[in-house]
């Protein structure tokens, strides 16, 4: 198969606008030993990929810096190393950047199998919210059967993944997010209770929910919520901060966090090593991407723009107005 030399793309300016998103070609990349290039078909679109066109979020050092962090599509080369994967393998695969393109470099082992019973669309919105769901809940988190988890900001793609892992794991399922709608599509997919956050009475309405308490917090929000989740969670409780929709500092009742014995982690996905990256794909092969195969676990695909609209789907998600996912589709350009 004879690649071309260029590879279409979309690229943005320092001033970090949507405005400035616009088509470009650059060189193709070439893969180094341990990696693949993918043609890729689909592309999911991810707050990350916002903050970092805003300039808040740069591309680790070695990565592409063109925006996208998770594709589906097929292998079309591969490096002397790679042996766990063939060159005509349907994938998808999490990236450190490059997404945004019809041609997108992957390590070997932070390629998932794409299961059959899905399409492109679908695939290309599962790693980075499976890597970020798999690696915090139940990794860092250590959710079980039979516990109680509350997801907040529960509405979009990593919400809806955390309500249907959770739920597919045996957990009780407590959501809030933005709106009576946005509460009504939580539920939909699974969701025991779900709460409006703007609710002046959120923290009674919550512990009449859960009176035992919660055992794990999958925090998306941070800021004024941190002591709220605190107030929450139970005796050697968890707490796994993820985002920071309300803020990056909080005041916080440290005593609280002592008494009950909770313990307070978090991470982001993208500077994690290739290492611990391909330790939650071994994770999610064995445990998820079977649920998938299954039909029990379908990501909710909110919208599918075109490549060439990715500022509209920047625009989307920017004003917040999804629920699930946000998708850009490739099979429609050369």
């Amino acid at each position: 198969m004879t690649l071309p030399s260029s590879n279409q793309h979309i690229q943005y300016d320092s001033t970090g606008t949507i405005e400035s998103m616009t088509l470009t070609s650059s060189p193709m990349p070439t893969p180094n030993d341990q990696q693949v290039l993918i043609k890729v078909k689909a592309a999911g679109v991810n707050g990350p990929d916002i903050a970092q066109r805003q300039g808040v979020y740069p591309a680790p050092k070695g990565a592409s810096p063109i925006l996208g962090l998770e594709v589906s599509g097929e292998i079309v080369a591969k490096g002397n190393d790679v042996t766990s994967l063939s060159i005509g393998d349907k994938v998808c695969a999490l990236v450190p950047g490059g997404g945004y393109g019809h041609y997108a470099i992957a390590h070997q082992d932070h390629c998932l199998p794409m299961p059959n019973s899905i399409d492109y669309f679908i695939a290309a919105a599962l790693p980075e919210t499976l890597f970020t769901v798999w690696g915090n809940l139940f990794i860092r988190g250590g959710l079980k059967s039979g516990e109680t988890v509350l997801i907040h900001g529960a509405s979009g793609g990593l919400g809806n993944t955390a309500i249907k892992l959770a739920k597919a794991f045996g957990a009780h399922v407590i959501v809030t997010a933005g709106s009576a709608e946005k509460c009504h599509h939580c539920k939909q997919l699974g969701a025991d209770d779900a709460f409006d956050y703007h609710n002046t009475e959120l923290e009674s309405r919550l512990k009449e929910s859960a009176p035992q308490g919660i055992d794990v917090v999958f925090d998306m929000a941070a800021g004024d919520f941190v002591n709220l989740n605190l107030k929450l969670l139970k005796m050697d409780g968890r707490m796994v901060t993820v985002a920071l929709k309300r803020g990056a500092k909080a005041h916080v009742d440290v005593f609280r966090l002592m008494a009950k014995r909770i313990v307070w982690t978090g991470s982001t996905l993208r500077p994690q090593s290739d290492e611990a990256k391909a330790e939650i794909a071994i994770q999610l092969k064995s445990q998820v991407i079977p649920l998938i195969e299954a039909g029990e676990l379908t990501p909710f695909i909110h919208k599918i723009f075109l490549l060439e609209d990715a500022p509209k789907a920047h625009e989307l998600i920017e004003k917040g107005h999804h629920v699930g996912k946000v998708v850009l589709d490739l099979t429609h350009c050369h």
